[in-house]
């Protein structure tokens, strides 16, 4: 019987190598439900789970591990803080747990980190200098394994606390550790180089910004072996707009056991990344009728996962799967936001939900969207000098792909307005930067909501933050990232090349 279940986990520990997580999960259970005691059985199965995105019973297995005496019990707390923080927004619990991991270990580099991150998201920056400046005199002393951590908490330093000269200290950590950190991991070293090239950007020296900027994403590039395919890329635009050819008019039906309603309706935030999607949603994080929901990631999982290969699986509407679809969806929102039955909207701001669109509205066919738009050379910048996951934006390393990436993007949208015009309100960054209460005033008429005055001061929202601009909107409105390519336009050949194949005429690239 012993045997049987050793071959049981050794079994679904081999489906996990292979990527088989479903069928290793069924395994672990079988596994434990005959070995409760395997503490190191229930770590797996709950890393496994949250694979799965399957956070709650990936909690309970962690507990489960905890209780059955888990080895290195501070990397089990370490998990559940993550699931907390980045998936059911439980800020509280989080730190619960980050701090459970350092009262075992005190200097536990991993959870400092992530105690940092949390402290950086929630605006709490003093308290998140403290954490990178403890992993920062743990690393200078020479005794911990996770020295990688080390570039990570200098690159995070540095954007919270730029230098203030070329003679600043900090420069020359930072330029050092732009060469020292190539044999501790990709991610180390792109951090560190976008974090150098950000500080030679507030120090005006763009050149040397450029370079940095350039290199960090030569480097990426080479690390993760990620092409992007422009044929592709147009294949799923043309596959998009062929299935979701005509517009969604019929509300879905309801179909039975549906869960509570939730008071607040959905609303999308989409566009390019680094277009003013979580300015915006800042804003209206102000207004009392609003909830901001931040970057979920339902849709596209259920795109990715349950309806593949998407979007060839939904050519055939179906009006009772996408009811069913929605009551899930609303569920999913009461159970990350209880308390937002106040709230006439609930914010979902996943830049590239603009691919779901047509999804979105078979789902909910009322639905409102807010689409950020930008001065495409802006974005273009953006996207290029901030470290974006690869795995999400395939062409954000190299300013050809960017440019044509764009250039798709707007394909896709001239679609979905020509649908859905009445739907889809075009939040222009530069015009709100220029004019807020004039712009604000349009927005609020499209959601049909009041006047709120809290809104021009979305910067002392007392919230978190889980994007890449958290620090960005947590200061006053200002002017001066709208024409930010121009400090860069000696480098910009490539991005301007592709913008203009793509469609984009001189008089919008000036």
């Amino acid at each position: 019987m012993s045997s049987d279940i050793d071959a049981l986990l050794r079994e679904g520990a081999s489906l996990h190598q292979q990527g088989h997580r479903l069928a290793a999960i069924e395994l672990f259970k079988q596994a434990l439900a005959a070995r409760p005691e395997s503490a190191e059985g229930w770590y797996e199965l709950g890393y496994l789970l949250k694979a799965e995105g399957k956070y709650e019973d990936a909690l309970a297995a962690y507990r489960e591990a905890l209780a059955r005496g888990i080895r290195r019990p501070e990397e089990v707390h370490l998990n559940c803080g993550v699931i907390y923080a980045d998936h059911l927004r439980r800020d509280d619990a989080a730190e619960g747990e980050l701090k459970a991991a350092l009262a075992i270990a005190p200097t536990y580099v991993p959870a400092l980190l992530n105690l940092g991150n949390l402290r950086e998201e929630q605006g709490r920056r003093d308290e998140a200098l403290a954490c990178y400046q403890r992993i920062l005199e743990r690393s200078l002393a020479g005794v911990d394994p996770h020295q990688e951590l080390y570039f990570e908490a200098l690159a995070r330093t540095a954007v919270m606390r730029p230098p203030e000269s070329l003679a600043d200290p900090l420069l020359g950590e930072l330029q050092q550790a732009s060469v020292v950190s190539a044999q501790h991991g990709k991610v180390a070293r792109a951090n560190v180089l976008f974090a150098l090239g950000r500080s030679y950007d507030r120090l005006q020296q763009y050149d040397q910004a450029f370079d940095a900027f350039a290199k960090g994403n030569r480097f990426l590039l080479r690390q993760s072996g990620r092409v992007y395919d422009p044929t592709r890329a147009a294949a799923l635009t043309d596959a998009l707009i062929a299935v979701f050819a005509t517009a969604s008019v019929d509300t879905p039906p309801g179909v039975s056991g549906d869960p509570p309603q939730v008071a607040a309706s959905p609303l999308f935030i989409c566009g390019m990344y680094r277009s003013g999607s979580s300015l915006i949603e800042q804003v209206l994080a102000a207004h009392p009728r609003v909830t901001a929901g931040g970057e979920l990631d339902f849709l596209l999982r259920v795109a990715a996962e349950r309806f593949a290969p998407f979007p060839a699986s939904m050519a055939i509407p179906d009006t009772k799967r996408d009811a069913s679809l929605a009551a899930e969806y609303r569920q999913h929102l009461l159970c990350l936001f209880p308390e937002q039955q106040q709230s006439a909207y609930i914010t979902d701001k996943r830049p590239d939900n603009y691919l779901l669109i047509g999804m979105i509205k078979r789902m909910f066919p009322g639905a409102k969207i807010i689409h950020t738009t930008r001065h495409p050379l802006d974005v273009g910048v953006s996207v290029f000098t901030q470290h974006l996951n690869l795995q999400v934006t395939g062409y954000a390393s190299d300013l050809a792909d960017i440019g044509h990436h764009y250039g798709e993007y707007r394909r896709l949208m001239a679609h979905w307005r020509s649908l859905y015009a009445d739907s889809i309100f075009d939040f222009r960054y530069d015009e709100f930067v220029s004019d807020p209460r004039s712009a604000l005033g349009r927005l609020f008429a499209f959601l049909d909501i009041d006047w709120d005055d809290r809104c021009l001061d979305f910067h002392r929202v007392d919230n978190t933050v889980k994007t890449a601009s958290y620090w960005q909107v947590r200061q006053p409105l200002y002017g001066n990232a709208s024409g930010r390519w121009r400090n860069y336009q000696a480098h910009l050949g490539p991005l301007r090349a592709a913008l203009q194949a793509a469609g984009l005429n001189e008089d919008e690239l000036t």
